[in-house]
This record gives C-alpha cells, structure tokens and sequence, in this order.
C-alpha cells in the first residue's frame, strides 16, 4: 500500500493529485520551484520541497532532484501528473531504481510511444522523409512533445527549414530532445481520443471517447466526452485501434490514444502515456476517479472484468489569463477572485494569488455533467457567463461566445474553428451601464457627508477604459441620493447597484481593487481626473506585448538591417509558449537594446524601426 506521494509536479494537476490522494488517506509531498515557492499547490500538500531556480529546466525537469526530494521527505512512490517529466522513461526508471513506487506505465512502454515517431511505426505509420510543394500542408512536431509545443502548420515550402530549426529550438527548452519530424496536415478534421486504462492482470479497458477539436496554438480550449456525431462503427474501430495500441508495448495505468478524424475515417496521432489534462469528462461520464485508480494499479490492484458504463455528458472549458484578441497572448498579475457556480472547477490558484510569467497561463478547468450534450453546453455557458474572474484578462467571453456559436451546438466543428470564427468570437462587448455602476458605487462613499446641497447640484464626471476605449459617465447627488438622466437609480453602495432602464432593473455586484473596478462580468479600470502625459516613444518602436524572456533573435539581424514588414525579429517566451514578435514595416532596424535570455517587462521597447516609407 502506498502511504505517501511525492507529485512531480505544480499548479492545477499538482492539487487535482492532492485532492484524491487526501480522500485516499494518502500524505502528499509537493516540489516547487521559486517561482512556486507560495503556489496553491505548495499549500495544500502535507509537505513541500524547494527546486531551485525558476526555468524549468533547473526545476521541474530535473529528475535528480525531484527522486532526492521524494527520498528526503520520506515518500514511497511519483505521480509525474502531465507535462515536464511524466512521458519521460529515464526519469521513471530513475523512480523506481530509487526504491520508489512509479505511478505510471513501465518505462519501457514510455519510451516506445513518448517518440512520436517510434509510436506511429509501431501502429505502421512512418513520417514524411522528404516534403515536396505537393505535400502541403504539412505539420512540423517535436518527437517529445506535448501541449503543442514544437508545433508548426507550414503552408509554404520556402518556410519550412525556418520552421523546423523553430520546432526544434522550442522542444530541446521543453523537453530536453530536439528531435521533430513531419506529417501531413489535414485541414478540417476532428481531434478525437480514447481514455484508456490497463492493469498488471492484462486487463485492459477504454472508457470512451473524447473530442478535443476546438483547439489555439494546437492547445485544447474546450473538450467533451463522448465526442458528438461518431458512428458506432467509427467508435468500435477506434476503441479497438486504443487497445491494440496499449497491448503492443505491453500498457499499465492511465494513457490516451489520440486521432483525427475526418470524412468518416481515422488516423493515428499519438498515445500520451500519461493522464490527460481533459480527463475530468471522462471521470464525470464514468463515474471514476482517475487517479484513485492510477493509484490502485501501481499497488496491484485488479481492474473489473468490465469498464463502467457511460452516462449522460460532460464538457470542459479550460479558462485561460489571455487575451484572444491579442494574439493569444499570456497575461500576468493577481488574480483577486475566481468564483464559477455550479461547474467542477478544478484549479491551481486561489484568491489573492500571482499569475506569473514562468508557466502555463491556465487558470482552471471549468467541468459540467449532465444528461444530454445540449444541457451541458448551456449550464457551462451559463455558469461562466455569471462567473466572477477579477484580475487580468481571460479568455472567458471567447469560451461562452464557443459554447454558444452555432457550428459548435451542431457538433460541427473541426481543427480549423478558431482559424475562422475568432474575430466574431472575440469583439468586445461590455455593459453599456457598467461605467455608470461603477461611478456610483464610488460615490456611494463619498456621498455620507453632505454631498447633497439645498441648490441645483453640479454633474460629476467619471472616466473609465472600458475594452480599450474611454467611457465618462455623469451623475448628480439629490436629496434621495444619486441621479443619473435617462436612468432611475435603484440601490446604490459599494457592493451592489440596482438601475432600472425602461423598466427593467439590472443589477451590477460591485467590486473595487485600486484602479481596477468590476461591474457584473465587465472590467473597467478607473481613469485619473486629470490626464496625465503619456510616454513617448520613437515611430517604429516594438514594445513587449507581453512580460517574459527573449529566447532568439533572428539570425544576422543588428543595428542597421534592413527588415521587412512582417519579418521575424525576436521570439519571447512567456507562460510555455514561444510568441513570435515581427516588424511592423519595411525599414530599417536603428536601435536594438536587447538580448536572447533578457527578462523583460510589458511595454518594454526592443527595437526601432524606421520605415521606408516618407
């Protein structure tokens, strides 16, 4: 019996572990980095262990320190989660050599599918060995990967060799292994997948499908089991594909077969030895606990003759600090409340915590049952519509926008989703009375000291940026309190507004951190009375859109260059992912003040640009 888990680990998965290791009875040891060092998932393990060093290179991708930090706390197995070390074969021969129970297949089974490439020879695949213009388009992957990284969709022949040397670059810092190859890419297919589930008795189940089709940056966004619209054929084919899959190579634990699937038919991507981040729809259709069961298996548990039997529906949205319409791009900073009824909400952060630059920028995953996929879809829309998410940018109006879009609620849907619909799915679409609310919320305080006068009172101005454009709003204090023309004002404080417009009221739950100011679902940020003068910056300037690291510079490129408009200059990697930063015009590169390896902040100038043009 296993008495205490080291989780190799951090963030959302690291406290999902801890979570069903506590109902188990079982001690729980996290790792944490520095950057870690106050994290949720440090704070609720019995124990924590420091890694340090921020990157994760020095950190969670450190084998040895992590088996040292097992041995020290008096551990006896891993649980690797998903992601860093958890398809890694040495790390977990390194476990086990420890003395140390493996919470995962036998490193033998994870060396022969973690290589995407030897996993699609074993199920008579190969890659591309050579790529022609009638190839295209193709998909550059690294060997190792996972969660997208080492990923490029190449469209044009001319950019392949800049694509592969990106490929490997980004998978040798996240997998410690360069190795990529090429496959056809096939345009407006499905994503779907298979839970499977082996124990030592050669047992072996699959629980089901998945579809995680809607996808950015060739990440999950929105996953649901079972995926909608398959054919029983299809679906006995692809279960029966899973199984054959674990049998080769001899499977035990938890591990996913992953497809895609288009005009009816199915071609093999990849087994993930591992858990999956979407496998709460699984566990919420089956009525299992995933790594209750991860668990028993590494103690030698038998598995039933037969799986469970599937129920209803389950969909998951992952919620993300990022600004779709913005490129996708990572946000930082603290993340004051998060509060989505009704839903699993299975996360790596709480209330007052510091989203920071160093790793994934997913918030939480966000998990409804139910017992069709249309009431699903809706109570999942519902809930995030009505969620309280005060702090940076998230993706949370793109994913009840998703929810909602025809093709999805049709379960007509393919990889190509996001490629078509994002500028109607990302428009910003604020409360028109939020700025009112919010201007009255603020002078409810200011209001207790006679702020009423016997005389006709003066308008007050308030500003606010609203999506990116300034509001003033305007009101008057009155001897029943506070007025606003063409609005009759309910119930006004600092938690709560009430206004009734043509006839109906609306109600706005108020909350207030310095500048940031949250009415309802829409974020405003309150604007100083007077203007204060903006910075100035040189024509052509490129500023960081985003904090995090310069990792390369294009090759060559120096102080008098000359560019192209929409040529590569830098790539900046923030929260796990590489962000490709390009001129804005024909010109020439007059000031170049950074360097790969520099940190550097939001706004921060890293180059000029003088254009060509007069």
């Amino acid at each position: 019996m296993i008495d205490s888990v080291l989780v190799a680990n951090r963030g959302e998965i690291a406290c999902r572990i801890v979570r069903t290791c506590r109902e188990l009875g079982i001690r729980t040891v996290a790792v944490h980095s520095d950057a870690d060092a106050h994290a949720l998932h440090t704070r609720v393990a019995d124990a924590a262990v420091r890694l340090p060093g921020t990157a994760p290179a020095d950190t969670y991708l450190r084998g040895d320190l992590i088996v040292r930090a097992a041995l020290a706390a008096g551990a006896d197995a891993v649980h690797p989660g998903y992601g860093f070390l958890s398809e890694n074969a040495g790390f977990a021969r390194a476990v086990l050599d420890a003395g140390l129970k493996w919470i995962g297949p036998p490193p033998e089974a994870i060396e022969a599918m973690a290589s995407k490439t030897r996993a699609k020879k074993l199920m008579g695949l190969e890659p591309l060995a050579t790529v022609t213009a009638d190839d295209l388009p193709v998909l550059v992957k690294a060997a190792a990967g996972g969660g997208g990284r080492g990923m490029r969709v190449v469209r044009d022949l001319a950019d392949l060799d800049a694509e592969l040397a990106a490929a490997r670059a980004e998978a040798l810092g996240a997998f410690g292994d360069d190795e990529v190859f090429v496959e056809p890419y096939v345009e407006g297919g499905r994503h779907v997948e298979v839970q499977v589930l082996a124990d030592t008795h050669g047992t072996v189940w699959t629980l089901g499908t998945r579809d995680c089709t809607l996808q950015r940056r060739h990440q999950k966004v929105i996953e649901e089991a079972p995926a909608p619209g398959l054919a029983p054929e299809l679906t006995d084919s692809l279960c029966a594909m899973a199984v054959r899959a674990a049998r080769a190579v001899d499977y035990v634990g938890a591990g996913t077969v992953e497809f895609l699937v288009a005009d009816g038919r199915a071609q093999f991507l990849e087994m993930n030895t591992r858990l999956q981040v979407e496998h709460p729809v699984t566990e919420e259709v089956f009525g299992v606990d995933l790594v209750a069961l991860q668990i028993r298996i590494a103690e030698g548990a038998a598995l039933d003759h037969e799986p469970p039997r599937a129920r209803g529906h389950a969909i998951e949205a992952r919620l993300y600090a990022e600004d779709p319409a913005r490129g996708w791009a990572p946000q930082t900073g603290t993340l004051h409340r998060l509060a989505v009824p009704g839903v699993r909400l299975d996360t790596g952060y709480a209330d007052g915590d510091t989203i920071g630059v160093h790793y994934d920028p997913m918030l939480a995953k966000a998990v409804v049952h139910a017992p069709t996929r249309a009431e699903a879809v809706r109570r999942l829309a519902g809930a995030l519509e009505r969620a309280e998410i005060h702090g940076p940018v998230t993706n949370r109006d793109l994913l009840v926008r998703s929810l909602r879009h025809e093709d999805f609620t049709a379960a007509r849907m393919d990889t190509g989703f996001y490629d078509r619909h994002l500028a109607g799915l990302t428009g910003p679409a604020p409360d028109p009375y939020a700025p009112l609310a919010a201007a009255l919320a603020d002078a409810h305080g200011r209001s207790r000291f006679g702020g009423w006068r016997n005389l006709p009172s003066q308008e007050q101005v308030k500003r606010y940026l609203v999506a990116g454009e300034e509001r003033e709003v305007r009101y008057r204090h009155i001897r029943e309190g506070l007025a606003a023309d063409g609005v009759r004002v309910v119930h006004a404080d600092a938690d709560l507004v009430v206004l009734e417009v043509d006839g109906v009221r609306r109600k706005f739950a108020m909350a207030r951190y310095g500048d940031q100011v949250y009415a309802g679902t829409t974020a405003l940020t309150a604007l100083p009375r007077f203007r204060e003068p903006i910075a100035d910056h040189a024509p052509g300037s490129l500023l960081a859109p985003m904090p995090g690291t310069v990792v390369r510079v294009a090759e060559g490129l120096a102080v008098g260059s000359s560019v192209r408009a929409g040529e590569p200059l830098f790539w900046l990697e923030a929260m796990k992912m590489e962000h490709k930063i390009t001129a804005p015009a024909a010109g020439t590169l007059t000031a170049l003040p950074v360097a790969p390896g520099q940190q550097v902040e939001l706004g921060t100038l890293l180059a000029v640009v003088e254009s060509d043009q007069p």
